[in-house]
């Protein structure tokens, strides 16, 4: 995680001071955790303290099987925001390259992005039963549409003048794509996966809330019907933490592979 966010942060010369106040909120943040809710008589069960989600993080450890729930959790995130994000960048370099269809699937893809997406997932617990299958097409669903309109945005705005000039040059379809079109989307297309990675989690909880027998959502509802809170608190934070993951490595590779950009570390 440390090495994520030292390749996904700009580098300069206040990164040492930042990162100090960055620790030293987040210090001050846990000490009000801790000590306000009982110093106003709090219950448990509305806010729990920070020692008290420390306590129960390590017995859902022990019994509830925590490990196994996370890792359901993760990889489906991640299964889930590769797929969407593949499905979605196929579809909008696709449609980029073809005006015609465009025009005649917009419809379609608008009324679908448009309609909410976590109302499918009871729809696919009924068609697939309960199992990771449901939670996946809603992941898959949710990342699918922010790549797809970022990408085929991304193909309207190429400067026509260059390919106009690959064209004097006979250069074929498929190579005007790869030469002009692909290096010019890639800013917008990993501006979608950023957003894609964040959405991905979004996805896989709420397949988990809705019909989820194993995940960190599943915890969540668990958590709710037992009235143990903290129990909730930590589902929600580890939550938090795969999508930091996958946002920050998204962001270490868009780093690495669109270096040739000018940014403005400072």
């Amino acid at each position: 995680m440390a090495s994520l966010l030292r390749r996904a942060l700009p580098r300069s010369s206040t990164a040492g001071p930042e990162l100090a106040i960055m620790v030293a909120v987040g210090i001050a943040v846990i000490a009000a955790w801790e000590f306000l809710p009982p110093l106003f008589d709090v219950p448990k069960y509305i806010i729990p303290t920070f020692s008290d989600c420390v306590n129960e993080f390590f017995r859902m450890v022990r019994y509830e099987e925590l490990g196994k729930n996370f890792m359901s959790t993760m990889v489906t995130s991640i299964i889930g925001f590769i797929l969407g994000s593949l499905l979605g960048a196929a579809f909008g370099y696709l449609l980029g390259l073809s005006k015609l269809w465009e025009r005649v699937l917009s419809p379609y893809i608008l009324a679908l992005q448009i309609a909410p997406k976590v109302a499918f997932a009871p729809l696919f617990i009924m068609w697939f039963g309960y199992n990771a299958l449901p939670k996946l097409l809603v992941t898959v669903l949710i990342v699918f549409f922010p790549i797809l309109v970022n990408v085929l945005q991304s193909m309207k705005t190429v400067d026509h003048d260059l390919i106009n000039l690959a064209r004097v040059y006979n250069m074929s379809r498929l190579k005007i794509f790869w030469k002009i079109e692909f290096p010019s989307s890639m800013p917008s297309l990993f501006a979608g996966l950023r957003i894609g990675a964040t959405l991905a989690v979004i996805g896989v909880t709420v397949g988990e809330l809705v019909g989820g027998n194993t995940g960190l959502g599943f915890l969540i509802t668990y958590g709710e019907g037992q009235a143990n809170t903290a129990m909730v608190f930590n589902a929600i934070g580890l939550l938090t933490v795969i999508g930091m993951v996958l946002y920050f490595g998204v962001a270490a590779i868009e780093k690495r592979v669109l270096h040739y950009l000018d940014r403005d570390d400072h």
